[in-house]
């Protein structure tokens, strides 16, 4: 499994993720903005962080964007969580997807977001060849979300 992980900046982690977060918490999406609740694997806790929630063909997934970051050791450990927008929250449970599975994904993820996270792609965009997404796919777990009804 590849341990490729992009932190976050002071500026990201101090300013827009807490503005993006406070929007949401509030009903305001930011392009599809949510926050995530996931429990920690270790302290049980719930950690939040904003997400980019992707719907492809009526599926939900989430992306992340930054590698193999602590959200998604705890997810993987949860088997799911928490989408929180305002007042609303959908419980689901999360599978992880296969990386043969991505390229799509990641693909229709970079359509929509480039702008905002393609730095943490190494240069692979939207319009990069099959090849080069499915080279990148282990660096960047993926989980299908199921909400629960």
């Amino acid at each position: 499994m590849s341990t490729y992980v992009k932190k976050p900046d002071w500026f990201t982690v101090n300013v827009l993720n807490r503005v993006v977060a406070w929007l949401t918490g509030r009903g305001v999406s930011v392009w599809g903005s949510r926050v995530l609740a996931v429990r920690g694997r270790k302290s049980g806790q719930w950690r939040t962080t904003p997400v980019n929630l992707l719907t492809v063909d009526g599926v939900q997934y989430l992306v992340a964007p930054r590698g193999h970051v602590q959200w998604t050791h705890n997810m993987r450990a949860a088997g799911g969580g928490e989408l929180r927008l305002g007042k609303n929250v959908d419980v689901f449970t999360a599978t992880e997807v296969a990386d043969d599975d991505k390229v799509p994904l990641l693909r229709a993820y970079l359509k929509r977001w480039k702008a905002e996270v393609g730095a943490f792609f190494n240069g692979v965009g939207p319009d990069s060849p099959e090849a080069e997404l499915r080279r990148i796919a282990p660096d960047h777990p993926v989980f299908r979300i199921t909400v629960k009804p």
